[in-house]
């Protein structure tokens, strides 16, 4: 009986390694950093119409500093992580808004070697932990691109 349950679990090895995925984004291969959670506040922001969502834009200290001292373009090493949930009405407060169910994390790295194509910044969309496809992800230059060229690609303003 044990010989049947070890070659069981043998057999089993390697359709776990298997089923086992890569968490980059395709194009760019960010990942979602380590501690991004614990990163300062740059600003919040709320986006209407169909995304109905509450974001928090987090920077970590390289970022943090290029905002704070206005500098741009953004030096290499900075990373802001957008956290967004879905808009709820507030069932303590009328009139107030809360977070749902969180909806993406999406994430920046400034590289300007590696990532010279796209104005220096790789680009990670996730969900559940999990980067989205690519097609999804070859969006996200142009967009910045047509919309935030002269602020380095970069939607986000700080919040002081």
């Amino acid at each position: 009986m044990l010989c049947v349950a070890a070659a069981c679990a043998v057999a089993l090895i390697p359709i776990t390694l298997s089923a086992v995925e890569d968490d980059s984004s395709p194009i760019f291969g960010v990942r979602i950093p380590v501690g991004y959670r614990q990163w300062e506040l740059i600003a919040p922001s709320h986006e209407t119409g169909s995304f109905n969502e509450l974001r928090g834009i987090l920077g970590n200290p390289i970022a943090l500093k290029a905002y704070r001292e206005g500098t741009l373009p953004f030096p290499d090493g900075a990373i802001l992580a957008k956290l967004a949930w879905k808009r709820e009405p507030s069932t303590e407060f009328p009139g107030a808004f809360v977070p749902g169910h969180a909806t993406t994390v999406q994430i920046m790295v400034k590289d300007s070697r590696k990532y010279e194509a796209t104005g220096g910044w790789g680009f990670g969309r996730f969900i559940d932990g999990m980067a989205v496809d690519r097609a999804q992800h070859e969006t996200c230059f142009a967009c910045h691109q047509a919309n935030v060229k002269d602020h380095d690609y970069v939607f986000t303003r700080f919040a002081p």
